[in-house]
């Protein structure tokens, strides 16, 4: 009876938090987003937007592949299936707490392949500190393309704020006095810690130590070219996910190349900042391509059209990270320990 309990709880609670968000996300918008939503839905191309979404399960599943060239440089031989598995549940419990997704890729390699926590997570910010180099690449190519546009760009961003009701320099000021004071007190209380438990010390060495295996696992893995390789073919997929999707609805598909560069560095930036993206990516999208389309018929700063495809494509987004997240928790949790290539 114990043992059919168990197995229940590990279908059902993967299932219960992916039908959770979805219904979490869709209050956080207001009414008038909602319309936009259904209206968005109304007007796309189906076939495109499942074309984009196949394009980004390509993504995910190159990162997880990518992920094994650095593990198997510092000695663990992880099955494909386990590193995708633990890189999509990742994905999900991000949506459920921001960057507690790191943690929990991490762990599920010490829990299901042995392999030490502090290496896996090393690995893990090794991965982002690539990301970090190649979308801000990506961002440099994009302002060479336009830098016609960059003061209409920072217009538009800065009345976008202003009508969103922007916290003004005082109060932003407060917050980040604030903001700076717990966190100095925090590493106050965390040093003095370190320094008066053994056991803390040893830890926090045993952490400092896996973090810099993994960095140096990236310059040092006998698998570079296809580290490199597979790390430009992840973020082509992202932008030629993010193309495809233009396709979707007429008036965005004759949009130029610069424009798509363009929207796809701003959403990307809304999903940094707000846990999710809810609400931000597809406005930040709308903001940035609304400057290539003509002016609203009814006047104000973004094209119907341009909120609608960022509408569009965040839906389809954060939904495949719910869905294959969501299942791949569920096996996750049915994987025997110690399982190895």
């Amino acid at each position: 009876m114990g043992k059919a309990l168990i197995g229940a709880l590990k279908v059902l609670v993967p299932l219960a938090l992916g039908v959770w968000l979805i219904v979490y996300f869709y209050q956080q918008l207001s009414l008038p987003q909602r319309a936009q939503l259904f209206e968005a839905f109304g007007q796309a191309q189906w076939v495109w937007l499942v074309l984009g979404l196949v394009l980004s399960f390509l993504s995910h599943l190159v990162r997880a592949w990518r992920w094994r060239y650095l593990l198997d440089h510092l000695g663990h031989r992880v099955p494909l299936g386990l590193a995708y598995n633990a890189t999509l549940s990742g994905y999900f419990m991000n949506l459920l707490l921001p960057r507690a997704g790191e943690a929990s890729r991490a762990a599920v390699l010490t829990r299901k392949a042995g392999v030490p926590f502090e290496q896996g997570f090393g690995t893990i910010v090794a991965e982002r500190a690539v990301d970090f180099l190649l979308l801000g690449a990506i961002a440099v190519v994009t302002l060479g393309l336009q830098l016609d546009k960059l003061d209409v760009f920072l217009a538009r961003i800065a009345a976008f704020r202003n009508s969103q009701g922007a916290p003004s320099s005082i109060a932003m000021g407060q917050v980040l006095l604030w903001g700076g004071v717990v966190l100095a007190l925090l590493v106050m209380i965390g040093v003095y810690l370190v320094r008066s438990r053994p056991a803390l010390r040893s830890r926090a060495r045993q952490l400092l130590s896996g973090l810099i295996d993994g960095l140096r696992s990236v310059l040092r893995t006998r698998h570079r070219a296809a580290f490199i390789g597979c790390s430009l073919l992840i973020w082509a997929l992202y932008v030629a996910m993010f193309w495809v999707g233009f396709l979707a609805l007429p008036s965005t598909a004759v949009l130029p190349p610069a424009a798509v560069l363009a929207g796809f560095v701003a959403g990307t930036l809304g999903v940094v900042l707000v846990q999710g993206g809810v609400g931000v990516y597809p406005a930040f999208v709308a903001i940035i391509l609304s400057v290539y389309m003509p002016a609203p018929v009814e006047g104000g700063l973004v094209h119907p059209d341009a909120l609608a495809l960022g509408w569009l494509l965040w839906v389809g987004q954060t939904t495949l990270v719910i869905v294959l997240g969501g299942l791949s928790l569920l096996l996750v949790a049915r994987t025997p320990a110690q399982q190895r290539a």
